[in-house]
This record gives C-alpha cells, structure tokens and sequence, in this order.
C-alpha cells in the first residue's frame, strides 16, 4: 500500500487481532489510512509507547517503548534520557507510513507523551484522567465529574479539551506554555484533582490504590509525570470491539460514551466533522501552569 511516498507491505493481513469482533491487521492499516491526517499532528515530535499484540488481544501482548534494532532506518526515533542515567531510543510517529509500519507489527494503541522532543522536560499537555472504578458508575455521574474539570480549568485560566478514552472514562486535557517541568506540571494537576474530591469526597478519589477506592471515581494526575503517556487521539484500544480514542466537542458530552466509537464510527465521524482538537497546539491559546497555580491558591483562600 502506498503511504506518503514510501509503500509499507502489511503481511499477513487476514489475521485476527479481535477475535470477538472478527476484526483483522487489514482493519488496522485501513484505520490508520482514514484517521492519518487527523492523528498525526497530535502524535508528531512526541515519544511514543506501543502496545503490541502479535497473537491477538486475547493473547498476552507486551508494553514498548525503545525502538527495537529491528526497526528500519527511516523511522524517525529520539534519544530519551532516563531517569535514572543514560537513555533509550523512542519512535516518533512521524508519519502515515511510520503508522502503517508499527501497525504491522501488531501495534493496536498508540501512546504519547505530553511533552515533544523540542522540550522533553516541559511538558505542553496537562492531562487528568476519569477513571471509574471496575464496577462501574452511572454514564451521567462521569461526564459530570468531566464538566465539573472544565468548569474549574475555565476559572484557572486553562483551555479544556475532552476526549472519549476508548475505554472507561474521560480524558480532560489543556494546552502549556511549556514555561514549567513535569514536577510542576504534575503538582497543578493533583491540586486540580484534590479541589474536585475536597468538594465531593464520597464520589471522587486520588488514591492511587485500587483496594483504597472503594466504588468512588479515580482522578488519574499520573500521566504528568516523565516518561509517563496517554492514549492518542484516534487510536484504537485493545478491547473487544476495536473502540478508539476520540476527541470531542464540549457539547457532544451529554450524549457521549467512553468507548462510543469503533473504528468503522469513527471513520464515518471524520467524514462529516473536522477534528474537534484541531486548535490544540495553536501556541496562542496556551496557557501558563504557574498563573493557574496561582489562580488555584487564590480559590481556596
């Protein structure tokens, strides 16, 4: 298949990668033709995690994040320094082709980082995640506790923008200046989340620990950390129905489901509405981490 100038073979194309749903390596590759133009933006200059699943996700599938030396050349990767001393090779997804590539290599999800190679440090994307407990919460309680973040993103001087996971919950993101480090990053988000369970503690929770939740709603601030990632817009998740991440408009929320959009939706969306986050890296409307922190003090004076 052609794709941007590079043809990228997909073999073993008939193979079933969601058994429940009959859906196959073809489908994949057919998505990322479709959703390319839209994904890329959100995915270019920022390291990249895969979940691979070569026998299927009713198999074990594996979590990767340095390239493998059996990549080609031209894929476009980054030297990450660690943590803890020296650095690992990432991916950059660069391109329809590059795409098309790990998706032949059984990639199903696609993760980002919230910061670009351009400041690895200083991230550009603050990002909470609503994450039910497994036994679920009623669909309206959740996209509340979404409404609730945009309401007090808005009186932080932060640009709020949503997205359906693929999966249980919401992501409820906003645009940095990249003026402040993941620590501080990191900080604002968990004083974000800590505002909405102080004012709602019975039904919201930071705790990180599954067995300390009880049936109340996980405000996930993890994925501001370093090294840390998210679920990229348009990407399919390894779940039963083959659902994808998906960006929406504000106003589509009262009517929305976390996991509302397989790939076939998701094609027939992108065919009649523009990507609802298409502003998203317009550098104008980013906002300052350090002014919403200080906006946040002055609330709870």
């Amino acid at each position: 298949m052609p794709i941007a100038g590079r043809e990228v073979p997909v073999s073993k194309q008939d193979k079933v990668l969601f058994p429940q749903a009959g859906l196959t390596k073809r489908d994949l590759a057919d998505h990322i033709e479709h959703v390319a133009e839209v994904m890329l933006p959100h995915m270019r200059d920022r390291p990249l995690t895969l979940q691979r699943f070569p026998d299927g996700i009713d198999a074990d599938g594996f979590v990767q994040k340095q390239a493998s030396e059996h990549f080609p050349d031209w894929l476009d990767t980054v030297d990450v320094p660690l943590r803890d001393g020296g650095s690992q090779r990432a991916v950059l997804g660069s391109s329809e082709a590059a795409l098309t590539y790990l998706v032949d290599q059984a990639t199903i999800e696609f993760h980002i980082w919230p910061s670009t190679v351009a400041a690895l440090d200083c991230p550009d994307l603050l990002v909470i995640d609503i994450d039910p407990p497994e036994s679920s919460a009623p669909i309206g309680e959740i996209r509340s506790v979404a409404r609730r973040l945009q309401d007090l993103f808005g009186e932080l001087g932060l640009l709020a923008y949503l997205q359906a996971t693929g999966g249980r919950g919401f992501h409820v993101l906003a645009p940095l200046d990249r003026s402040a480090d993941f620590e501080a990053v990191r900080r604002l988000a968990g004083d974000i989340a800590d505002a909405l369970v102080a004012d709602d503690p019975n039904r919201l929770t930071t705790e990180f620990r599954k067995e300390n939740r009880g049936d109340r709603i996980f405000l996930d601030v993890n994925r501001n950390g370093y090294g840390q990632t998210f679920i990229a817009p348009y990407s399919v998740r390894a779940r039963p129905g083959g659902s994808c991440a998906m960006p929406l408009d504000w106003s589509e929320l009262a009517g929305a489901w976390p996991n509302g959009w397989d790939m076939r939706r998701a094609h027939r969306r992108l065919a009649q509405k523009t990507d609802p986050w298409q502003r998203l890296h317009d550098e104008r409307l980013a906002c300052s981490p350090g002014e919403a922190e200080r906006r946040l003090a002055a609330l709870r004076e």
